[in-house]
């Protein structure tokens, strides 16, 4: 097809097309990010109700709430976007950030999950080039930030998006595209027990949980993608920017030092960070 020689011979194109559809997929970002905790929550609540007979059942009548419907609207009004309005990030600025019909403002989020999708992409197509690589770096990257946009909302990582991402890292690497089949197992394997055997030993210590169970299946989906090896400098990097964002919020914005910090997004960020530049990184945890 002639598009797809005109990208593979042109990697200033390929950067150009991957950012647009990054734009677009951005979009779509913004809406699992938002409404996949809400049907999260629908269904344990049916589930409690079911065995829990006291409590009453969610009425069915109403509409569920899913990926696709019901039609994106304004979260203060009710009013339905419209089609013009809802183009990925100038649909925002067009708008200048509110809401066309009552005027409150429009999150920022918005167009933030979509300019952050769109360079990664392009990122990503700079640093592989036309290719599965390329393919699984785009799926990588874009999952990573609709986990990160989660979990600093809701202090939460999804199965439904953790368990598939371990899964796949698995399944590419059965033929190395990322790291050796051995490798991916045991990164796997030990991402999840290393986070695990920190998170029992903090509970035995103090009585408290220092982590999530998430933030253990994240890692272990990580070491399944980049191996045993990547392991220490992504659990190096994840710890130190979080230490720094932690103490920045205690220091600058009187945060409660017991108020706890999702640190998901910076073991996607440090995963991210593997993906694009994961030679440099290892030839630094390994001189």
């Amino acid at each position: 097809m002639p598009l797809i020689e005109a990208l593979r011979a042109s990697p200033a194109l390929l950067v150009g097309g991957v950012a647009v559809l990054g734009l677009l997929i951005g979009s779509f970002l913004n809406v699992v990010s938002l409404r996949l905790p809400r049907m999260m929550e629908a269904d344990w609540r049916k589930q409690a109700a079911q065995i829990l007979e006291e409590l009453p059942l969610p009425d069915p009548a109403a509409r569920p709430v899913t990926l696709y419907s019901p039609r994106s609207c304004c979260p203060s009004c009710g009013a339905a976007i419209r089609p013009w309005h809802n183009i990925p990030l100038f649909g925002w600025l067009w708008l200048r950030g509110r809401c066309a019909d009552c005027g409150k403002p429009i999150s920022v989020q918005y167009p933030l999950l979509e300019l952050a999708a769109a360079v990664l992409a392009a990122a990503c197509a700079w640093r592989f080039g036309w290719g599965l690589q390329l393919a699984a770096a785009l799926g990588l990257s874009w999952t990573l930030l609709v986990l990160t946009a989660i979990d600093f909302r809701e202090q939460l990582l999804p199965d439904s998006i953790t368990l598939p991402l371990l899964w796949t890292g698995l399944v590419l690497n059965a033929f190395g595209l990322f790291a050796g089949p051995s490798a991916s197992i045991a990164g796997a394997a030990l991402g999840y027990l290393g986070l695990r055997g920190v998170y029992e030993l903090f509970k035995l210590a103090t009585g408290k949980e220092g982590m999530g169970h998430g933030d253990f299946k994240l890692l272990a989906a990580l070491g399944a993608w980049f191996g045993a090896g990547a392991l220490p400098m992504i659990i190096l990097l994840s710890s130190l920017v979080g230490s720094v964002v932690g103490l920045s919020l205690i220091l600058l914005r009187g945060r409660d030092r017991n108020q706890p910090i999702s640190f998901g997004p910076y073991l996607a960020g440090a995963g991210w960070l593997m993906l694009i530049w994961g030679d440099v990184l290892r030839r630094l945890a390994y001189p």
